[in-house]
């Protein structure tokens, strides 16, 4: 009967109520659609981020990263220690059994002794002892449990924290391919103004040697020549310094980053679905992980309540003391002990009441946290779709704009070589194409990066 008796006890203390109020998710108002895009059920965050962009290198990168990235590495180390702090937490609920033996020795003095003994008396003696050692604290009120309810939320944010890294890498390296490509159109730009700045600059000496232009031509041609080599300057500078942030992305020491399709080949859609708004609550992992952090806050208020009781521990012994050490185990030389003990509060200064506020005013915090997390990701993707949508549409504007200019140029070198226009007319036009190309190279930029920040504002980019 003991033994059955023992064999429930565990059973009946892991199914008890336990103090404190269970979880129940905050109610946050969410509207049925985002801003500036109509209701949907299909997401773009429904995509695997492979299949955004048919871009080999791109993918190789974005693989590369997310298998020796160092942040994400730290991140998965997290989670791995956040796991083992939520074992060590659980094992307090169940019995610690630990085996002992030891070896004790003494001796006392006659005179130390409360009756009269004869002079120069004393007692000494030696003993073995060895065996099983039992301590347990009964969880009647669940403040184990409610502990073990917190580490367990607590892990669960770490890995929510692991998957947004995952989330925010992705659309890192994205974006710095994406402007590493961006760097390489400039310099072709730059390099194309170059050479027909060269060839104007030949033609206008020409024409200067023979008289048929003043000197002020040649220093005008001159400038557009020095515009383009600057340019090519800096666009060398940022496409080694963008290769050395993709290269520490992806875990390796600076070196050269392979390229894949041309800036103007990535191609994103003119439509892009959405979603629902109330599907970010289960889909970015910020929003998840402030959700994890109120769980593990509500928690610990039941812990922090459950010391309002008595807290019920449980110890005993069964093993064996003997003199000898040959007859430890001896059916006479056994020895078993079991003592329940009972601590109850009585005073404490209002330590326990305080312990409660705090958790409860952690909880309060966590719940504003839980609703700002909420708004702050509706208000994301609500910027990253107006985002996309005008940089889309300035886009386009800029092609025709580079298209005219074009035009423009083509004409105000007919008319200078015509002898009708200066050459102040050709610079105009050159400088003016030049900086229109430079300028729909960043809007292309802008609107491959806008499409990644919706993406990742969706909560896409993790499995």
């Amino acid at each position: 009967m003991r033994r059955t008796t023992l064999a429930v006890l565990p059973a009946l203390l892991l199914a008890g109520c336990a103090v404190g109020p269970n979880y129940k998710r905050p109610a946050v108002a969410v509207p049925d659609q985002y801003r500036g895009a109509a209701a949907d059920a299909a997401s773009l965050a429904d995509k695997k981020w492979s299949a955004l962009f048919a871009d080999d290198a791109l993918r190789q990168l974005v693989e590369t990263a997310l298998a020796h990235n160092f942040d994400l590495g730290i991140a998965s180390e997290r989670v791995l220690e956040a796991r083992a702090q939520y074992h060590i937490q659980r094992a307090d609920q169940f019995p610690n059994l630990a085996g002992q033996a030891g070896f004790t020795a003494g001796r006392t003095p006659g005179a130390s002794s409360f009756q009269s003994l004869p002079p120069n008396a004393s007692f000494q003696g030696s003993y073995w002892q060895a065996g099983l050692a039992l301590n347990w604290e009964l969880d009647f009120w669940g403040r184990l449990r409610r502990l073990s309810e917190a580490a367990r939320a607590q892990y669960l944010a770490t890995e929510e924290g692991r998957r947004g890294v995952v989330v925010s890498l992705i659309g890192d390296v994205m974006n710095d391919y994406f402007l590493l490509r961006e760097r390489d159109l400039e310099l072709e730009i730059a390099q194309r103004t170059r050479d027909i700045a060269q060839d104007n600059l030949r033609l206008v000496e020409l024409r200067h040697a023979r008289g048929a232009v003043t000197g002020l031509d040649v220093h005008q041609a001159e400038q557009l020549l020095y515009t383009a080599t600057a340019q090519m300057a800096s666009a060398r500078r940022d496409i080694e310094q963008t290769g050395n942030a993709l290269s520490l992305l992806a875990g390796k020491a600076p070196g050269e980053i392979a390229r894949g399709k041309a800036l103007e080949e990535l191609e994103t859609p003119a439509q892009i679905p959405a979603g629902l708004p109330s599907s970010l609550l289960e889909r970015r992992p910020d929003i998840r992980q402030a959700e994890q952090a109120l769980i593990a806050a509500n928690a610990r208020i039941g812990a922090a309540k459950a010391l309002y009781f008595p807290q019920i521990t449980l110890s005993g012994f069964l093993g064996g003391q003997s003199v000898a050490l040959s007859r430890l185990f001896d059916t006479p030389e056994r020895q078993q002990a079991i003592a329940p003990a009972v601590v109850l509060p009585l005073f404490n200064a209002g330590q326990i009441r305080a312990g409660v506020r705090y958790s409860e005013a952690q909880k309060r915090e966590m719940v504003i946290a839980y609703r700002k997390a909420i708004y702050t990701g509706l208000r994301e993707v609500s910027d990253a779709l107006a985002g996309y949508s005008r940089t889309r549409e300035q886009r386009t504007q800029q092609e025709l704009l580079v298209q005219a200019l074009t035009e423009s140029t083509r004409l105000s070198n007919l008319r200078y070589k015509g002898g009708l226009d200066s050459y102040l007319q050709v610079l105009d036009s050159e400088r003016n194409l030049f900086q229109g190309q430079l300028a729909l190279a960043q809007l292309r930029l802008a609107e491959l990066q806008s499409f990644v920040q919706l993406y990742r504002a969706l909560g896409g980019g993790w499995e």
